[in-house]
């Protein structure tokens, strides 16, 4: 398996020589070039695997470059009811992303997938502990260090630092937007303690964060002095450990591959539900992707309309649900290539002009820059927006007639599910992260705080380390070099 950038890189990498870095030499994202095939055979072969088995089976598709044994080992390494153990009552750990029907009626049969029982409550941790593990692997194998630099809205920075607190040969520096986050992921975050986490809060909104990663991966010179490497989802491993849940759901929800199901994904960045676009890309029978977004509607109006219009900071909303206050989705630019039938030039071109105009137009209209949204409908995409009074409603609703409390993200996604519900085709939404890391909203829909898994109980009365620094990409380079003595 060889990977290609989305903007033309054509000198050709295996999984471990794009695993440590993030965007390509030309500033592309790496995809492989063809999507592997799973057959039915697989699939029935599949079904009954405990979830370290199938994301081994899944992922050695992709790290063909990784001996079986070692690969194997750092799955199960990775996948264990030990790690995964935050389920909620009822739930069994050992299956690591249980399905819950929340209905099953004459509008179609609604399910939700908990991916959020890790180690810092969000569903992040599905592929970031399996990230840590390989990149430990591949550093040591190397005998190199790796110096992470990413960019969080509130769940992936979290995911990241307790992913690779402690491991030997890497450094995290995480940006996250200066008072966005709840407090319950900023203390999560700005807790830890130790020696090689660096946490720096940026006056700015999450899209200031993410343009400075892209800026420091696009000096081709400092990136490798610095040994500079993303977990981000622009991070090609991330995004392929996170199709492993994709195929479990579906598993689990039929008993044959003649069905179909569909899947709704709560979506800012475009990583999460990318992964869905792959899995169905590898021919998983999935009918719809549907992407849920907030108010910061970028990626609704883009499959509403055909028009990718990225906001200002200043015309970003700072929501209820801010893991998903993103207005520049750096996934997206993988879609965009597949829906362009690998079209890198043109890609390049798209995306220079999101760069210098803010955006482009496939609708096809008098002076757009190409007619792709007819083809849309042939990968499954369709989409729905959710503001702060569904999000209410929403918790309240399912609190009460299902018995269980969701997160605000959960939210967004339920709301916009129950929108396109199919009889006969399931809908399973995917749980992003455990309630308890929203209760200021969670108090406001139901008027007492959300239940807080054992250990979580006052950690936002811990005390914090970290910096504050403006968006300043020259000052941060500095930052980085003063921390890292290279």
């Amino acid at each position: 398996m060889h990977y290609v950038s989305t903007r033309g890189h054509t000198a050709e990498q295996n999984f471990s020589e794009i695993l440590l870095g993030g965007l390509a030499p030309d500033g592309g994202l790496y995809l492989p070039a063809r999507y592997p095939q799973v057959s039915a055979e697989e699939l029935d072969a599949w079904r009954k695997l405990p979830y370290a088995d199938l994301a081994f089976a899944v992922v050695s598709k992709f790290a063909t470059d990784i001996p079986a044994a070692d690969l194997k080992a750092i799955t199960d390494k990775t996948y264990t009811a030990d790690v995964y153990r935050n389920t909620r009552a009822g739930e069994d750990a050992a299956q690591v992303t249980p399905l819950r029907v929340l209905e099953d009626g004459k509008n179609g049969k609604l399910i939700l997938q908990g991916l959020s029982n890790g180690p810092t409550l969000a569903f992040k941790d599905m592929a970031m502990q399996l990230l840590g593990n390989l990149f430990e692997y591949t550093l040591a194998r190397q005998q190199a260090e790796l110096n992470i630099f990413g960019a969080t809205s509130g769940d992936t920075g979290s995911a990241a630092e307790y992913a690779m607190r402690g491991k030997k040969g890497i450094r995290v520096f995480m940006l996250s937007p200066h008072k966005k986050m709840s407090a319950f992921q900023t203390a999560q975050m700005f807790s830890l303690q130790d020696p090689n986490i660096f946490n720096i809060a940026v006056d700015g909104v999450f899209d200031d964060c993410q343009d400075m990663v892209k800026a420091v991966s696009n000096d081709l010179e400092f990136k490798a002095r610095q040994k500079i490497g993303t977990v981000n989802s622009i991070n090609w491993a991330r995004v392929v450990a996170q199709v492993v849940y994709y195929f479990r759901g579906y598993l689990s929800a039929t008993t044959s591959n003649e069905q179909k199901v569909s899947f709704t994904v709560p979506s800012g960045n475009f990583g999460n539900i990318c992964a869905g676009h792959i899995a169905r890309m590898m021919g998983l029978p999935i009918d719809k992707l549907v992407v849920a977004t907030n108010e910061n509607d970028v990626l609704d109006e883009f499959f509403s309309s055909g028009v990718y219009r990225v906001r200002k900071s200043a015309e970003t909303y700072h929501t209820t649900s801010p893991s998903m206050d993103i207005s520049k989705a750096s996934n997206f630019e993988r879609f965009i290539y597949d829906l362009l039938d690998g079209d890198a030039a043109r890609v390049a071109a798209l995306f220079r002009k999101v760069e210098t105009e803010g955006g482009f137009d496939l609708s096809g209209k008098a002076g757009s820059d190409g007619d792709e949204f007819a083809k849309i409908g042939r990968f499954g995409f369709i989409s729905g927006k959710s503001v702060h009074a569904d999000r209410l409603d929403t918790i309240r609703r399912v609190k009460a007639e299902y018995g269980i409390t969701i997160d605000t993200h959960t939210a967004d996604g339920i709301k916009v599910a129950q929108e396109h519900l199919v009889q006969g085709v399931p809908m399973i939404v995917l749980e992003t992260a455990l309630p308890a890391k929203f209760n200021e909203t969670i108090r406001e829909a139901l008027g007492h705080d959300a239940e807080r898994p054992a250990g979580f109980e006052n950690i936002e009365a811990l005390p914090q380390r970290f910096e504050v620094m403006t968006a300043d990409v020259s000052k941060m380079k500095d930052y980085i070099s003063s921390h890292t003595g290279l």
